[in-house]
């Protein structure tokens, strides 16, 4: 539970330092904020209220932004590897939870930046200047998302299949028409499978330091010295030849097709 709580603190710290942002950037005359919250007066200007509802419209999107986070983007298949990492190495809390989350919160930035690249150009950028209707953004956007998730990412066809079955939906000939309500739970499922695939090869070769150690101790009949003592640095030291970040990270990214 304490991993989750620090997760959420920092996703709200995060949140209320872009709706500052957004609100500076955003507030027009007929908004106004007070202690009292946020109030938007009414106006006979048809531009004050537009302005108005895209306001709304993008503090809904950052009361979401967690769930967007987690559901729609490489995060999970991040944070998951890294922890399984962790574990096969058996260095406890080494490195901290502040510290894995951090790192993959910055390699989710690193690989979704052309994606919300796209969005920005696409999406956002094209409904805050008033050049197309609040549906077309929103096509707009779930088409790159779906793209990220069916192509980059690399959806099952298998999970996509299982979901389309239960919600009775025909398979189209295009994935790219499927709805998200099939998209988003089959990339989940399929971004856990990812992920525990990549956690199984990190455990290989960490497995076998295991077993070669203790399979010596018990040869030299020190069978009270635990293994993981004497393992511990050889893992490390494994790990620091083959350069394990590097080659991690580096994976982990250019799983994204």
């Amino acid at each position: 539970m304490s991993k989750r709580k620090k997760l959420i603190f920092f996703i709200i710290c995060l949140m209320l330092l872009m709706v500052v942002f957004c609100v500076s950037g955003f507030a027009q005359p007929g908004i106004s904020i007070s202690d009292e919250g946020i109030t938007i007066r009414s106006s006979d200007d048809p531009e004050d209220v537009s302005n108005s509802i895209k306001l709304l419209l993008y503090l809904t999107v950052l009361s979401i932004l967690p769930s967007i986070l987690i559901m729609m983007t490489s995060f999970t298949r991040i944070i998951i590897a890294l922890s399984f990492l962790r574990n096969a190495m058996g260095t406890q809390q080494m490195p901290p939870n502040q510290v894995l989350i951090g790192l993959a919160l910055f390699l989710t930035l690193f690989i979704m930046s052309p994606v919300l690249s796209d969005l920005n150009e696409q999406a956002l950028k094209p409904f805050s200047e008033n050049e197309i209707s609040m549906e077309q953004a929103v096509d707009n956007a779930s088409a790159i998302m779906k793209d990220f998730m069916l192509i980059k990412a690399g959806t099952r066809e298998k999970d996509l299949a299982l979901f389309a079955s239960i919600a009775d939906i025909d398979p189209p000939e295009d994935i790219n028409d499927l709805p998200l309500k099939v998209v988003i739970p089959a990339f989940m499922i399929s971004e856990l499978t990812v992920a525990f695939k990549i956690g199984f090869m990190l455990y290989v070769p960490f497995l076998v330091i295991d077993m070669v150690v203790a399979s010596t101790l018990m040869s030299m009949g020190m069978m009270m010295l635990p293994p993981i003592m004497i393992s511990l640095p050889f893992k490390i030291l494994l790990f620091l030849l083959v350069d394990g970040w590097n080659l991690v990270a580096g994976t982990i990214i250019k799983s994204f097709g």
